[in-house]
């Protein structure tokens, strides 16, 4: 299911969802994980897809190499799986800033007055590690004022479906404490819901961002309308671990 966020211009960005595609099988619909083993044509058209939403082509999308590290790259031309980053920032036109996820939190910002976006993939290791701390500071240092940032929390694993282990909820509040709050019981003892989307849109307010909205969509729960890797996790769907289906959440200048 596409999502557009209200606070942020529709021409200007998506946050797409499984539909629309050309891929097949557990990748069906529109899965753009270049490090699956999906069909590498059906990839690439997906892709194209995507570009198209803008006006753009393949070679206009900036892809990266994700991980879960804060590490946030400027972008001044678009590459393709060159770039090593979970993070990017521009202030150049005709560059589409990508974020492939499939139950972490894409985030999309972007300070239309003085022309500078960033997008961040937010799971919960890179937003405990500061990645979207640190594309707010180089959205600043190129240019952007913090009064004029808008972000939004796109589509990802809602709290109702994210349970986690105790070392996880102890790794939260041994950093600080006041990170329970992010917590809920688990339906079974030792174990408890984390809400990621809450977390980074705290994250943002704690940078200094104000003009924020959240999805509230479950990547986990809406079976049809997204990717979860969660989801083909607990279904055995998954092969190897880089063999699962991936959105694409995309900004535009």
């Amino acid at each position: 299911m596409t999502y557009c966020a209200a606070n942020l211009l529709k021409e200007k960005h998506c946050f797409f969802g499984a539909e629309g595609g050309v891929s097949t099988g557990i990748y069906r619909g529109l899965n753009v994980n270049e490090r699956s083993d999906d069909n590498k044509a059906c990839l690439r058209q997906n892709l194209e897809i995507v570009a198209q939403r803008f006006g753009l082509h393949y070679e206009n999308l900036n892809l990266m190499i994700q991980g879960v590290s804060s590490h946030v790259e400027y972008v001044d031309q678009a590459t393709q799986n060159q770039m090593v980053a979970d993070g990017a920032v521009t202030d150049k036109k005709g560059i589409a800033l990508c974020i492939r996820t499939a139950d972490c939190a894409p985030i999309l910002l972007a300070d239309y007055e003085n022309g500078v976006i960033g997008a961040a993939h937010a799971g919960w290791r890179g937003a405990f590690k500061g990645v979207i701390e640190n594309t707010v500071a180089l959205m600043l240092e190129k240019g952007a004022c913090l009064e004029n940032i808008q972000a939004a929390v796109g589509p990802c694993i809602g709290q109702d479906s994210y349970e986690v282990d105790q070392g996880f909820y102890d790794t939260f509040i041994n950093e600080n404490v006041s990170f329970e709050k992010y917590f809920k019981s688990g339906v079974k003892d030792g174990f408890y819901q984390f809400d990621l989307q809450t977390f980074a849109k705290d994250k943002l307010l704690a940078s200094g961002v104000k003009n924020i909205s959240i999805s509230g969509l479950d990547t986990y729960a809406l079976v049809d309308d997204y990717y979860s890797f969660r989801r083909n996790t607990h279904l055995g769907l998954i092969s190897a671990s880089k063999c699962f289906p991936t959105e694409v959440s995309a900004i535009v200048l």
